[in-house]
């Protein structure tokens, strides 16, 4: 029985927008923990009546429509990224192991000086980029609005040629295969050879 309440979710008037869940105005179902511990604390969310249901009409209205227009221009954005490809020039070493790495706040900052709005939380980069090569990283906004998009690390420098049994995988990683053979070292006439006597000295 105690677990049937413990899913009983409860609703809650939205004091103000909050993403994935509502707008400012709001009547939402949520569950009592998420209530408890942070929405109804914090102010975010009260229990709903009719007066305050109205007080907020206006705040709601404004929000709907901030929130329409927001999506307006990811929308654009995401037209705008298709087939896009970022570049990025960073210090490295002979191998092409960059010195730092590329992090999702690098990527959206490059986007912003294009003039794309796209802030760090769409960037939906696994893990940073720690290797010069080519990249897909996933622009997301919603579940509907993403494009995949190429980023391309360049080193400042000329970069020395790869050894060949050296090959790096697509996070950047270090792939070592077995090394080649060494050739033998060519013979050396010793010392002792060289000093010997000859039979015509002998």
């Amino acid at each position: 029985m105690g677990n049937i309440e413990s899913t009983k979710k409860v609703e809650l008037l939205l004091n103000e927008t909050i993403e994935h869940l509502g707008i400012v105005g709001d009547v939402v179902s949520v569950k009592p923990g998420y209530a408890r511990n942070y929405l109804l604390p914090l102010g975010i969310a009260e229990v709903p009546t009719e007066e305050k249901v109205e007080a907020l009409k206006e705040l709601r209205k404004t929000a709907k429509a901030q929130l329409e227009a927001l999506r307006a221009q990811r929308v654009e954005t995401i037209d705008n990224l298709e087939s896009i490809t970022v570049k990025l020039t960073r210090s490295c070493n002979d191998q092409g192991v960059l010195y730092g790495s590329v992090t999702q706040r690098d990527i959206s900052d490059a986007l912003l000086e294009g003039e794309m709005q796209v802030d760090e939380r769409a960037v939906r980069l696994n893990q940073p980029i720690r290797h010069v090569g080519n990249y897909t990283v996933l622009i997301q906004f919603e579940k509907d609005l993403r494009s995949e998009i190429t980023i391309e690390v360049l080193p400042d420098r000329t970069i020395e040629e790869l050894d060949d049994d050296m090959e790096f995988d697509d996070e950047g990683e270090l792939i070592e295969k077995p090394n080649k053979k060494a050739a033998p070292a060519p013979e050396s006439t010793t010392e002792s050879e060289e000093s010997a006597p000859t039979d015509d000295e002998a």
